[in-house]
């Protein structure tokens, strides 16, 4: 009685995740940003790891685990590569540069546009001054 209760208990979880994979892949589908489908494919990765863990009590396997351990490495690589390449099509897009030796480079960039805006906004300061 259960044991029967058990496997309903987790075929349901097993279904459950199965239609949140669905909903997370049309999220990373139509996300309005990269962040968001960014976000939707590492939860992606989660699901299907709470998936494997749920399948290896349902199946009574236990090399499931460490595949579970395994594709939770792989999808925290994925995660961290889809970063890195959102981080570098960002900064290309700001026409900055993206690696390491250029974090100098791209600080000088801002400040010297920092300064451009500022000298813009100074006459303006003293034609306001000007006209009290």
């Amino acid at each position: 009685m259960i044991g029967q209760a058990y496997h309903y208990l987790l075929l349901g979880a097993m279904i459950l995740l199965g239609v949140l994979i669905i909903v997370s892949i049309i999220r990373s589908v139509l996300g309005p940003g990269i962040s968001d489908r960014v976000i939707a494919v590492n939860m992606i990765g989660t699901i299907i790891i709470m998936l494997i863990a749920i399948l290896s009590l349902y199946r009574n396997e236990s090399y499931l685990v460490d595949v579970c351990l395994i594709y939770a490495m792989i999808s925290f690589l994925s995660v961290v590569v889809l970063c890195k390449v959102y981080t570098g099509v960002y900064l290309q897009r700001k026409n900055m540069k993206a690696n390491l030796e250029a974090v100098e480079d791209n600080l000088q960039h801002q400040e010297e546009e920092v300064i451009v805006v500022e000298a813009e906004g100074q006459p303006e300061q003293k034609e306001e001054e000007a006209v009290r």
